[in-house]
């Protein structure tokens, strides 16, 4: 074999950044930089069109390793295994405990129970975890905050009865009232002494955490990235406060503390995202002087967001939770949640349960994804994006501290403005399609009926908590999902029994004609009315008959903006009031058309959501 270690393509000159700028502006022939290539992201920081190594050389991320100090890698060396969780929501002990069984035996191997607060008794957790090898799995337990301490005493008991080796469990109690104030405005301080009980009886299974910080709930609330991942360290140090405050050891209170985050649509930040929270928080406890780095590793239970779901289109929730999902497998998270197609409007069939199981299987025992620790470490873009998102959080994490802390802020509802802020903002965005929901606001299915299906009401029953919001003495975050208004605005149109006919009168320029049909059929298609297209008509004449026939009830004139000046009135006259009469577009002649009685244009720039309610009124629909 050749000894030559020449290196390939020695031959080809490396450009310079200033050469790539200069080849993108010369291609750009004129615009602006900064407007077109320049992504301003949501969560307050710029992302340029591509990095060089030169740009990662001065960040300290890439000289992490894995398993060590800061683990912004990963918690882990040697592997990138994580659990296969599923939530259990079956008040009944025995019923609950043949599920768990059963999908022991389908790949799961971390399970999620539910109990009652009133149920929480030593032969409820018996029959629970019954023929379940406790030391071979993860096991999670939520009950009401306040039966929590006597669930872990028992839980506790439980394992000494049985003799597992109290270092081989691996679990969780979600002990998050903090959770409660900020998602429903309810006074919780007079549990927080309870962080140290738990952590005390607890504190001889050392995998073993018992105080959450479930920042899921802000995902599911519409909150950003940044907003996410700065108010969870600023959750979670409120409880390491209070713990060490309280007599416990940093040492031990760091290690009971477990992260639940959500996981949105957005690819790689979302893998930046949990690079960048297991670096801060290892940071923040740090601070607290623990007995070794361990105390430092950020345990995170990732659950694919309910936001971005949809009730029409819900096979498309399969896609959104499968990147979901393996953005969270690569960022290393500890364990992970893939929440069933089908949860915002039914409780989950035995299919889609099955299928949110396989999501996972297949990223590991086909894909494996659990072989390699941190594969998009050294990435330019991941490394800077990591860095950006650490930065950020950062901010609003000392902007919260200087507040008095996540619990003061909580009680003054900075946080609840902020996450509503957003909320309020991305429906508003999402009306226009500046944000898209596939299959909803942009490409709906326009055949699709709901067939009785109905959003569902949230609540646990199991705790005696309706939909309703009660009175409280704070303010809370008001949860609505993406979707949620339209599917609202087809739902009423379908239960009207008068389901407006939609017939796109196409005339002239044959490119502009097609563009404009293909774009009002999308956006008429999301009030669920029916979409009747055509090849082409010869005059308006023709058409304005043919859509008569048809049974109308409106009639979108699609041609180019220079034809406009010559089709729309004729079509309008021609129209005489039987059906409502929509130009598609936004032509130079607008005013002209106005004048001459035509109300309604639909183009880019409407708002959808608005636009459809508008002619739902026109159209007698409610």
């Amino acid at each position: 074999m050749s000894n030559n270690k020449e290196k390939l393509f020695t031959e080809f000159m490396a450009p310079t950044t200033q050469e790539w700028l200069d080849k993108i502006q010369a291609d750009l022939k004129g615009a602006d930089f900064q407007k077109r290539l320049v992504w301003r992201t949501n969560e307050g920081f710029n992302v340029q069109p591509f990095y060089r190594r030169e740009d990662v050389l001065k960040l300290k991320t890439p000289d992490a390793l894995p398993g060590e100090f800061p683990f912004v890698r990963g918690n882990k060396k040697n592997n990138n295994v994580w659990y296969v969780r599923q939530n259990i929501n079956i008040g009944d002990a025995k019923k609950a405990n043949a599920k768990a069984l059963d999908i022991l035996n389908k790949g799961v191997d971390s399970l999620g129970f539910h109990i009652p607060g009133n149920s929480v008794n030593a032969e409820y957790v018996e029959t629970l975890l019954e023929g379940i090898c406790c030391d071979c799995i993860e096991l999670n337990f939520s009950t009401c905050k306040r039966h929590s301490v006597e669930l872990a005493e028992i839980l506790t008991a439980f394992f000494e009865k049985k003799g597992y080796d109290k270092k081989r469990l691996v679990g969780s109690i979600d002990w998050d009232p903090i959770e409660k104030l900020v998602m429903r405005g309810k006074d919780v301080t007079s549990l927080l002494p309870l962080a140290a009980d738990l952590a005390n009886v607890l504190k001889d299974f050392p995998h073993f955490r018992c105080v959450t910080v479930n920042a899921l709930s802000l995902n599911n609330a519409g909150a950003y990235i940044v907003q996410e991942l700065g108010y969870a360290l600023a959750w979670g140090h409120e409880y390491l406060s209070e713990l060490v405050e309280a007599g416990v050891e940093p040492t031990l209170a760091a290690s009971k503390i477990k992260f639940n985050f959500g996981i949105s649509e957005n690819y790689f930040m979302e893998i930046a995202k949990f690079r960048a929270a297991r670096l801060l928080w290892a940071e923040i406890v740090k601070q607290y002087g623990p007995k070794c780095d361990c105390a430092c590793k950020m345990c995170v239970n990732a659950t694919t967001t309910t936001y971005n779901m949809t009730l029409f289109d819900s096979y498309v929730n399969l896609l959104r939770s499968q990147t979901e999902t393996m953005s969270a497998a690569l960022a290393g998270v500890h364990s992970i949640v893939v929440t069933p197609f089908d949860d915002v409007y039914e409780q989950p069939t035995e299919f889609s349960e099955r299928i949110a199981r396989n999501q996972q299987l297949l990223l590991k025992e086909e894909s494996h994804f659990d072989k390699v620790v941190d594969p998009s470490a050294g990435s330019y873009f991941i490394e800077e994006l990591t860095t950006s998102l650490a930065d950020a959080a950062w901010k609003l994490f000392l902007k919260v501290e200087n507040e008095g802390g996540f619990l003061a802020a909580a009680k003054a509802g900075t946080v609840q403005d902020d996450i509503n802020a957003t909320n309020i903002k991305r429906h508003g965005d999402a009306a226009r399609r500046k944000e898209f929901i596939l299959g909803t606001n942009q490409f709906p299915n326009f055949t699709e009926k709901s067939d009785g299906k109905e959003p569902k009401v949230g609540g646990c029953a199991a705790c005696g908590h309706s939909g309703q919001q009660e009175a409280a003495p704070f303010k809370a975050v008001v949860a609505t999902r993406l979707a949620a208004d339209f599917e609202q605005l087809r739902l009423e149109t379908e239960k009207s029994g008068k389901v407006p006919t939609a017939f796109m009168l196409t005339i002239g320029n044959l490119a502009w004609r097609q563009a404009r049909a293909q774009f009002s059929a999308n956006f008429l298609a999301c009030g669920g009315y029916k979409i009747i297209d055509n090849l082409g008509f010869d005059t308006v004449e023709e058409g304005v008959d043919a859509a008569m026939k048809a049974g109308a009830d409106i009639i979108v004139l699609c041609s180019s903006d220079d034809e406009y000046a010559t089709y729309a009135v004729p079509a309008y006259q021609c129209v005489k009031g039987r059906a409502m009469f929509i130009v598609a577009g936004a032509p130079a002649c607008m005013d002209e058309l106005k004048a001459a009685g035509i109300e309604n244009f639909i183009h880019v720039k409407c708002n959808v959501l608005e636009t459809l309610k508008e002619y739902n009124r026109k159209l007698g629909i409610k």
